[in-house]
């Protein structure tokens, strides 16, 4: 019994210890206690302590201890100014926070978004759906991101780790049918959608082989069947179709030009572009053009509490964009590059104007430029800008324009029979310019609408002032393109959408040439109207998403009327394994020509011009692809099967270079093959295997042979690459492209040339018999991510294109040898080099 007493007494007496070593007292006693025990003084604001209660520290502590623990345990900075005065704020205060996400009580949330406001301190929610910050400002906000669920914002002090770490449920947004499928798609800020397309995020983009920037139309080359023949992004070939077959959307504006560099930098500054989709196949019925994909590019369209921005450069050009919020209803965002290049030029841009002018009028390494007898003066810019007001939760509005420029002076000496030097300039100027608004309305939980309407303008425009023939050329190609769209979406439940809409567009394309030696002159204007309807059904549960859809497109010039559906399923089989088909019609009315290859200086020798249909049908297409696709512990494989038919082709618009170039004729081409994807994505690394096989023939009746390969008929393709993160803030990317050597035709041999009056002409042999040698290209990059200060971060990137600086072909050609009339000789336009560029950017 005594023994009991005892026992109870020692633990009654280890209790009291314990909470007198837990009792909370306020700060401000602490703060007098501690002045007097170790002789200090504390400097303070009464407000920030005067609520604050701390637990009681030991006797035996030392000061730098209890200072620690205040640090640790308190949202204030205790900070020593001397070993005797100590100071305490809320200025600099950095805590670390936690959390755990979830989609439900038991489900984790994996590869979520987690990012401090405004700043690159961020994380992704690891396979347990936890994620951890440190250096957080006490007064800042984190925002939870995953798409297909609601965006939350937490305060920092709500998630401070010294709590523990808060569970947060993610609630899911059940009006968005078409969810994302895979969030990390090859690197981070890539996404894979149900219906198939390719979503890139710009703002969240990490790093690929090569690039420096999120380069829109670089990026989507990584996916299997986006080829690029010649290395341009102006050449964008799409499941073996041309560059022109592409609709390329900017906030709703159909822009005509894509590229700066003519076709090695795409055109769109990605820092105001928030996401872009690509969709080459199974399309939405809300877009007509582009028989070969869509490319849906849109800005940010939320007003951000904060004015925020970014400035960068790199070894060509320099950036900058802003947004600043005038109010919570109004927001003005801007954003503007050009290149220094006609100031300072580097090595990348020696090998990028050598690549882009080799097959032009514009001569880069003749002995006459060595001398000085050549100049030439090359340089871009572009902008853009958007008004975002919101009237209230339900009605917005927006306002967009974009300007676009290139442009090349090239001037040349020569010196006469009578020793006079003769001078003449020549210039090339590319300018796309596009405005466009939209007001999005929501009338109640299940019916919205949209109202926009957009004008496009696109002008290329030369003088070709040649010295040995006293002649000048004058050439100009001019697109003016308008229209409106509404559209309403009414949502039937949470699984089944409708969407319905019309559509006007008016085109108008001017060409003209003006010769003064001797007169000539051409202009040719032509204008075409185009009303459409549309409809689709879109349906969506854990197992089927189907969008089935029809659009009518009447052209009123010609009386015609072209119905076109539309088809997407995706099926899952089983938990890994999905089913997919998809089918499109679609057409196209504007497409782009070579009328002489040294047109425009040679540089952008294609014109926009308008079906008529006689000489030039409207083209039409019919495309379906079926594919599995299997996913498992965030491995993925998916194959396709794919068959294009495109009809309505000319010869003029497939660029030849054989005995086809100058001939009138109509055609078609089809496309059939398999594309396979695998990638594997983890914490720290990526990788990814692509192939496509296709087989690419054009018909056209009226020729001999009438079936053969197409230009760009490639035939295998491979794609390698590896991410890696090799610390928190450095990221590494390595990867490779090989692909077969593209068609092209030699000359009969033994008869190169034939006469035909007193011009002498290349005499070739059978059309594209004849492949060019496989192109392999390594790129690499580096990504590094850095804190200026509590406002700033900064990014800097190397990266290196063509590593092994292998000298590809990427075209073949013969003209008359000016030496010998009966031989033909040997033109081959190379790669781009062994190219390296950097760049720094700094984020506020």
């Amino acid at each position: 019994m005594e023994l009991t007493k005892r026992l109870v007494c020692i633990v009654i007496t280890l209790f009291s210890l314990q909470s007198q070593a837990q009792e909370k007292i306020p700060l401000l006693q602490l703060i007098s206690e501690i002045e007097t025990k170790h002789e200090v003084k504390f400097s303070y604001s009464a407000v920030d302590v005067k609520s604050v209660t701390v637990e009681q520290p030991q006797s035996s502590s030392t000061l730098k201890t209890v200072i620690e623990k205040l640090n640790s345990s308190t949202l204030l900075n205790f900070k020593f100014l001397t070993d005797r005065y100590i100071t305490i704020s809320t200025i600099d205060k950095t805590i670390s926070v936690c959390g755990i996400l979830k989609v439900d009580a038991n489900t984790p949330l994996y590869g979520a978004s987690v990012v401090v406001e405004d700043t690159l301190n961020g994380a992704v929610s690891n396979n347990e759906g936890e994620f951890k910050l440190t250096d957080v400002p006490v007064g800042a906000e984190v925002v939870i991101s995953y798409l297909g669920y609601n965006t939350e914002r937490i305060k920092a002090t709500d998630l401070w780790e010294y709590k523990g770490c808060k569970t947060i449920v993610l609630e899911e947004k059940l009006e968005q049918l078409n969810q994302v499928l895979i969030t990390k798609f090859l690197t981070t800020g890539l996404q894979k959608r149900l219906d198939g397309s390719t979503q890139l995020n710009s703002e969240t983009f990490g790093v690929l082989p090569g690039l420096i920037e999120p380069d829109i139309l670089q990026t989507i080359q990584v996916l299997p069947g986006v080829e690029s023949v010649n290395e341009s992004i102006a050449n964008l070939n799409v499941r073996g179709g041309t560059n022109d077959q592409n609709l390329m959307l900017w906030d709703g504006i159909k822009m005509y030009h894509s590229g700066h560099f003519f076709g090695l930098i795409s055109a769109y500054n990605p820092y105001l572009t928030d996401k872009t989709i690509v969709s080459k196949n199974g399309t939405s019925s809300e877009y007509s053009d582009g028989v070969s994909s869509t490319i849906d590019m849109r800005t940010k369209n939320t007003i951000n509490d904060d004015f925020s921005g970014g400035f960068g450069a790199n070894l060509l050009h320099a950036d900058a964009y802003l947004k600043v919020p005038v109010s919570k209803k109004l927001a003005f965002h801007f954003s503007g590059r050009r290149s220094f290049t006609d100031v300072l030029a580097s090595p990348t841009y020696d090998n990028y104007f050598e690549r882009s002018f080799q097959d032009s009028d514009i001569n880069t390494s003749t002995e006459s430029d060595a001398a000085g007898n050549q100049s030439s003066d090359f340089s871009f810019y572009d902008f853009s800008a958007k008004v975002l007001f919101d009237l209230n939760d339900n009605h917005k509005f927006r306002a967009n324009v974009i300007g676009i420029n290139n442009n090349l002076d090239y001037a040349e000496s020569n010196t006469n029979n009578t020793s006079e030097t003769v001078s003449k300039s020549s210039n090339l100027t590319q300018e796309n310019l596009g405005f466009g608004g939209q007001w999005n309305a929501v009338w109640n939980d299940r019916f919205s609408t949209q109202l926009s309407g957009y004008y496009s303008k696109y002008t290329v425009e030369a003088t070709d002032a040649r010295v040995e023939t006293n002649q000048e050329v004058k050439q100009s190609n001019e697109v003016l393109e308008s229209g409106f769209k509404i559209k309403s979406n009414l949502k039937i439940n949470d699984s089944f959408n409708l969407l319905t809409g019309y559509q006007f567009t008016e085109v108008g394309i001017l060409n003209a040439t003006d010769v003064n030696n001797p007169n000539y002159n051409r202009t040719k204007k032509d204008v075409l109207l185009n009303h459409a309807l549309f409809a689709e059904a879109e349906f969506s549960n854990k197992k089927t998403y189907a969008r089935v859809g029809v659009r009518g497109n009447y052209f009123q010039k010609f009386s015609k009327l072209i119905i076109e559906p539309r088809l997407n399923v995706r099926h899952k089989l089983f938990n890994n394994l999905a089913l997919k088909l998809q089918g499109e019609f679609k057409n196209q009315s504007a497409t782009q020509i070579i009328d002489f290859q040294d047109d425009f200086l040679g540089v952008e020798n294609r014109r926009w011009i308008l079906a008529n249909e006689e000489t030039i049908p409207i083209s039409e297409s019919k495309q379906g692809s079926f594919g599995l696709e299997f996913s498992k512990n965030n491995f993925l494989i998916d194959v396709e099967g794919f068959y294009k038919n495109v009809q309505g082709i000319t010869v003029s618009n497939q660029g030849f270079y054989n005995n086809f170039q100058f001939l009138n004729a109509i055609g078609s081409y089809n496309v059939r093959g398999v594309e396979v994807l695998a990638s594997k994505t983890a914490k720290r690394f990526s990788a990814w295997f692509s192939y496509t096989y296709s087989i690419n023939d054009y018909e056209f009746n009226t020729l001999t042979p009438s079936v053969f390969p197409n230009n760009v008929d490639v035939r295998h393709s491979f794609g390698l690459g590896l991410n890696y993160t090799i610390l928190s803030h450095l990221e590494m990317s390595v990867g490779g492209i090989w692909r077969s050597g593209q068609p092209f035709t030699k000359p009969v041999e033994g008869n190169e040339t034939v006469q035909d009056g007193n011009n002498t002409f290349v005499n070739y042999d059978t059309p594209n018999s004849e492949n060019l040698d496989h192109f392999m290209r390594l790129d690499a990059s580096l990504k590094y991510s850095f804190t200026i200060s509590n406002n700033v971060k900064a990014l800097l990137r190397f990266g290196v294109i063509n590593a092994l600086d292998r000298k590809n072909s990427i075209n073949t050609y013969f003209k008359v040898d000016p030496n010998d009339s009966n031989k033909a000789i040997k033109v081959e336009n190379k790669s781009l080099g062994l190219t390296p560029n950097l760049s720094f950017r700094c984020l506020f």
